[in-house]
């Protein structure tokens, strides 16, 4: 009797997560993005080519929080920013987060200082900025490596100055 009841709770349990996790997706999901506010952000390269991207602001400790998590995909001209107030020293990581991502952490004059890419979908595994940072941008996985954005480039956003 006894096991029984463990296996129909361990049953349910599982049963509860799966529903949380798609109750998540349906609430995080780009159609729901669709409704942000999307801002503009711009990358001049070192090579003086200039790519634009629509971002959401995650400027509050909860929308740092959630980022893109739950998202199972984000057109290719869309990122998310993600405002941090001060420099500091910050780590990411990829849980719940479904799409593969570049990281592109950025000093407060606006020079990307580091570039994770390709960050694993799903993964605990931490992310440091290296140094301290005023802001984090997540792109889609290898849209850095496409556009030759790197290290040294400089943002234009309103948070930063120069």
């Amino acid at each position: 009797m006894i096991s029984k009841l463990f296996f129909n709770l361990r049953h349910l349990a599982k049963v509860m997560a799966v529903l949380a996790g798609i109750v998540a997706g349906i609430l995080f999901s780009p159609a729901v993005a669709d409704a942000q506010t999307f801002e503009t952000l711009r990358i001049t390269t070192a090579d003086g080519s200039t790519h634009t991207f629509k971002i959401e602001a995650a400027k509050t400790d909860q929308e740092r929080m959630q980022g893109l998590m739950y998202r199972q995909s984000m057109p290719a001209d869309q990122g998310m920013i993600f405002d941090f107030k001060e420099n500091q020293l910050v780590t990411m990581w990829m849980k719940n987060t479904y799409i593969p991502l570049d990281m592109l952490f950025i000093r407060s004059d606006g020079v990307i200082a580091r570039i994770a890419t390709n960050t694993e979908p799903l993964s605990t595994r931490t992310i440091s900025s290296g140094e301290p940072v005023l802001a984090v941008l997540e792109l889609n996985g290898g849209v850095t490596a496409r556009l030759g954005i790197k290290a040294g480039d400089r943002v234009e956003y309103p948070l930063f100055r120069k």
